[in-house]
């Protein structure tokens, strides 16, 4: 009776505290690395191949960890960036409410998940074969119930607790605060249309999935990090697994790339200019910044210093974002600087051009030129070089 109390109390192993407290940050993270690495980045977005072995490990871990289906997660994620922060978005907290998606995330997967033309239509691709369908997206509670039996006998009554933390880590932290918090709070690096925020410059807690402005922006890039100071550590494993050959990117991080000795836009520039709309947004801010900073000291003795402060947060928004109130005070401080009036102008264009009225091809690029035209004869210096940078791309 002695024996089977303290099974019971300490499992075979009879651990210590600080272990168990281990092994749970060990398999937690684990999870996190199999959720953002092969449901996210490989099968939801196609962003690398992963070599079978490699693949059916993430698999069985997933199904032993989460109970989660690979096609309806895939199907569910790919659905939100189809009709992202719109009533169709899954689970957006712009439009249900952060505490509706914080709290409820796993819940609205689940809904979600339960509209078969949906999975019909976003579900394509993934794994379809002996495992998958009469073990992995047959039995799905029976592996998270699996892991209970396992952890109970090697850990006892503890092992509950390490288990009921693995079964809130990825509701919470991956369906709760990512998709919550992840469009809801943080800071942009791209001012996209999509209310998707970097939560933190640092992806470790997430595997990466912090960074979900950048993810939002290059949604094929298999490597999350933009800037030099975030750290995406899902990218570091992918660059391990590369190394050793048990995976291969399908899509590279994607650059910009300048065609030598051109000057005047083409036809491929204005498909560049049409698809990187957040990154060429993002260069023409801080062009805009650059003027700022250099005609501060002058605004400063015709604005006051709450006007002008006020301002230059404006100044990192693309227009489009703006409110009729914040227009307004933009335009008591662009009033004041031709400099600040031309870059003002010359993003307001830019971005009819962005919204792609019913023009032809044809009338677009020549309404690019146009404007890269305006821009080199109007513009300050900042403008002048963007510009002509903006013209080099095909």
């Amino acid at each position: 009776m002695e024996m089977y109390l303290q099974w019971v109390s300490d499992g075979l192993l009879g651990l210590r505290w600080w272990q168990l407290l281990l092994i749970g940050l060990i398999t937690t993270h684990m999870t996190i690395v199999a959720v953002t690495v092969y449901l996210h980045r490989c099968q939801a977005h196609r962003s690398l191949k992963l070599h079978p072995v490699v693949a059916h490990c993430f698999r069985f871990w997933l199904w032993l960890t989460t109970g989660m289906v690979t096609r309806e997660w895939v199907a569910v994620h790919r659905c939100h960036h189809a009709h992202c922060e719109t009533a169709k978005d899954p689970h957006s907290p712009i439009v249900r409410g952060i505490n509706q998606v914080l709290w409820r995330g796993a819940e609205l997967y689940r809904d979600a998940a339960a509209d078969l033309a949906m999975l019909d239509r976003y579900g394509h691709g993934g794994p379809a074969d002996w495992l998958e369908r009469r073990i992995y997206g047959r039995y799905t509670w029976q592996g998270v119930g699996l892991l209970l039996l396992i952890e109970l006998g090697l850990f006892g009554a503890p092992g509950l607790t390490l288990w009921s933390c693995q079964m809130m880590w990825i509701p919470f932290l991956a369906a709760g605060v990512v998709n919550g918090l992840g469009h809801y709070a943080g800071y942009r690096n791209y001012d996209s249309q999509e209310a998707a925020t970097n939560i933190v410059p640092f992806g470790l807690l997430i595997g990466g999935e912090e960074l979900h402005n950048n993810h939002h922006t290059f949604p094929t890039s298999a490597k999350f990090s933009v800037r030099w100071f975030e750290l995406d550590i899902g990218w570091t494993y992918i660059s391990i697994l590369c190394s050793l050959r048990l995976a291969s990117l399908r899509r590279p991080p994607q650059r910009l790339m300048r065609c030598a000795g051109q000057l005047v836009p083409t036809l491929a520039t204005l498909k560049v200019v049409l698809g990187k709309r957040a990154v060429l947004t993002r260069e023409l801010t801080l062009a805009t910044l650059a003027v700022f900073q250099a005609e501060r000291t002058g605004l400063a003795k015709l604005v006051p210093h709450e006007t002008l402060a006020r301002a230059k947060r404006l100044l990192r928004h693309a227009p489009w974002r703006l409110t009729e109130t914040q227009r307004a005070d933009l335009e008591q401080v662009t009033e004041q600087s031709a400099g600040l009036c031309a870059m003002h102008v010359a993003r307001q264009a830019l971005e009819k051009l962005w919204e792609r009225s019913p023009a032809t091809q044809e009338e677009l690029l020549a309404g690019l030129q146009a404007w890269c035209v305006n821009a080199e004869r109007s513009g300050p210096r900042p403008l002048q070089c963007f510009a002509r940078q903006l013209a080099s791309y095909g």
